[in-house]
C-alpha cells in the first residue's frame, strides 16, 4: 500500500466512540468522512481539521441516501479504503413488552445499516484489491443482557455478517472485523444512567455502578480505548486479522 493518506468514511463519527474514532484516524494521517444524520453535528467536528475531514448526512437504514452520501464522500477524498460501521442505536424494554417496532428499529440500524454501508463502501476496496472494514458491535453481541433483548440479537447479527463476509473475501485483501465495547463512557451511557437515577431515586454513583459491575476492572471503558483497537485493526499491518471480535471491555468477555 501507498504511504499517501486513505479515504475513512465512519458511520456515526461525530459522537462519543465515533468520535474518537475520527479523531484516532486522522490523527494516523487519514482523511474522514464522518457519516450521521446531523449534517451540522458532524459539520462542527469537521471544522477541528477542515483539510483532513469532512462531513456528510445520511440515516443508514435508507439505503438511496446513503449513496448519496458516499458519493459526496468520494468527491472530496476518493475511493473509500477504510469504513468503520460505527452508527448504532440501543434501546431498553422487557421482552414480555417489547414491541415489533422497537425490534425492527434495533435490527434496521444496527445491523441492517450495516449491511447497507458495507455494500455501498465494498466496491471500492475490491477494485483497489485492499481495504478494512471495522464493524462497532458491542458485548451485547457476544453474551445476553436482560432488557436489550432487540439489542443483543441485532449486535449478535453484526457478528454473524463479520464472520460470514471475512470468508467471503478472505482472498481479496479486504479484511473484515468487529470491536466490541462494554459499557463506555459517552452519552448513551450517560444518558442511561441518568434514567435509572430518575426511576429509582439512585444517587449518581449507585447508579453507575450498575453499569461497571460487569466489568472486572471496576469502570467504563474510555471512548480512545475503543478507537485504538479500530485503528489498529485499520493498519497495513493486520492483513492476517479477519473475520475476529476484539473484546475492549475490561474483561468481561474472555
Amino acid at each position: 500500500m501507498s504511504t499517501a493518506p486513505l479515504h475513512a468514511l465512519v458511520t456515526g463519527g461525530a459522537r462519543g466512540i465515533g468520535a474518537a474514532i475520527t479523531r484516532r484516524l486522522r490523527a494516523q494521517g487519514h482523511h474522514v468522512t464522518i457519516l450521521g444524520r446531523s449534517l451540522a453535528t458532524g459539520q462542527a467536528l469537521a471544522e477541528e481539521d477542515p483539510d483532513g475531514l469532512h462531513a456528510v448526512a445520511a440515516d443508514v437504514v435508507d439505503a438511496a441516501q446513503l449513496a448519496r452520501a458516499l458519493e459526496a464522500a468520494r468527491r472530496r477524498f476518493g475511493p473509500v479504503q477504510l469504513l468503520v460501521n460505527n452508527a448504532g442505536q440501543a434501546e431498553s424494554a422487557p421482552f414480555a413488552k417489547m414491541d415489533v417496532a422497537l425490534w425492527q428499529r434495533m435490527l434496521d440500524v444496527n445491523l441492517t445499516g450495516t449491511m447497507h454501508c458495507t455494500q455501498l463502501a465494498l466496491p471500492d476496496m475490491l477494485q483497489a484489491g485492499w481495504g478494512r472494514v471495522v464493524n462497532v458491535a458491542s458485548t451485547a453481541g457476544q453474551t445476553g443482557y436482560a432488557y436489550v433483548s432487540a439489542y443483543c440479537a441485532a449486535k449478535h447479527g453484526v457478528i454473524g455478517l463479520t464472520r460470514a463476509l471475512a470468508r467471503e473475501l478472505a482472498r481479496s485483501g479486504v479484511t473484515v472485523n468487529a470491536v466490541c465495547p462494554g459499557y463506555t463512557d459517552t452519552d448513551i451511557v450517560r444518558d442511561s444512567i441518568a434514567r435509572v437515577m430518575a426511576k429509582t431515586g439512585r444517587g449518581e454513583a449507585e447508579a453507575r455502578a450498575e453499569f461497571v459491575k460487569t466489568n472486572p476492572q471496576g469502570r467504563l471503558v474510555d471512548p480512545a480505548e475503543v478507537a485504538d483497537a479500530v485503528a489498529w485493526l485499520c493498519g497495513t499491518g493486520t492483513g492476517a486479522v479477519t473475520g475476529q471480535t476484539i473484546s475492549v471491555c475490561g474483561g468481561e468477555i474472555m
